[in-house]
């Protein structure tokens, strides 16, 4: 179980740069103002507090060329049913 904070800790250098207030529209969304990135990692916390983590997709022409054959040699050998036994994953769920 992990341990949520009351509030966020601050990691060594970051600072706050704006500071304002919104409202969530009917659809329960915001809209982020100056947002450097287009794709966020959201967290809910227990206390009805969210962190949003940015995240950069990565341009699919800069993923090596090895990689993306690996990919494709995965993908049709799926398509083709050449699959592994099911994994038992229960020892590793908390249940």
């Amino acid at each position: 179980m992990v341990k949520v904070a009351d509030k966020p800790k601050s990691k060594k250098g970051v600072t706050v740069v704006r500071d304002y207030d919104i409202a969530a529209d009917a659809k329960s969304r915001i809209s982020l103002r100056g947002a450097k990135t287009k794709y966020f990692h959201v967290m809910a916390l227990s206390n009805g507090s969210f962190v949003l983590e940015p995240r950069v997709l990565v341009d699919p022409e800069k993923i090596p060329a090895r990689t993306l054959k690996m990919l494709e040699s995965s993908v049709a050998s799926l398509k083709k049913g050449e699959v592994s036994a099911p994994i038992d994953v229960s020892p590793f769920i908390g249940h």
